[in-house]
């Protein structure tokens, strides 16, 4: 599946907001449409009001730009928020080479990662399959947590 395309991560940088900002209103309009929850305008402000180049990721596909991703520190682990990807290349395998990649990280660092995804959205399953069960849900959000991989090299 990852041979579909080739891709890389690469650090954001700070004038890369607005085009993330888009792509975030892109992906997230059906399911925020479905849940009553749509404001133009709020869907791209509260990504700005987030962004944290410093923990946000570009994927690039082909060279190009097809997504982004924020693995941000935390007390208990890691945060995987504004998880983005082009409509065009998702249900292909990118999607899960980046969070098998990202997962690997955390479990190196024997880190839970933690995420909040829409109630209803078809990338709760994608979490699903990579070992992330939910830990709490309300009207609209459902938080989910994966704890570190158990098949960790043991010192020795």
């Amino acid at each position: 599946m990852e041979n579909l395309v080739d891709w890389e991560l690469r650090t954001a940088g700070p004038d890369e907001v607005e085009a993330i900002a888009e792509l975030r209103a892109t992906v997230m309009r059906p399911d925020l449409e479905r849940l009553g929850h749509y404001d133009e305008h709020r869907v791209r402000q509260r990504f700005r009001d987030s962004f944290s180049p410093g923990h946000t990721s570009v994927i690039l596909a082909g060279g190009a730009f097809a997504g982004c991703v924020t693995l941000r520190p935390a007390e208990d682990g890691r945060w995987l928020e504004h998880f983005y990807l082009d409509p065009a290349l998702q249900g292909r395998g990118l999607g899960s080479a980046v969070l098998r990649t990202l997962l690997d990280r955390a479990d190196a660092e024997g880190a839970p990662v933690r995420l909040i995804v829409l109630r209803g959205s078809a990338a709760q399953r994608l979490y699903e399959r990579h070992g992330f069960t939910v830990e709490g849900e309300d009207q609209v959000d459902v938080l989910m947590v994966r704890r570190p991989a158990a098949s960790l090299p043991t010192p020795g």
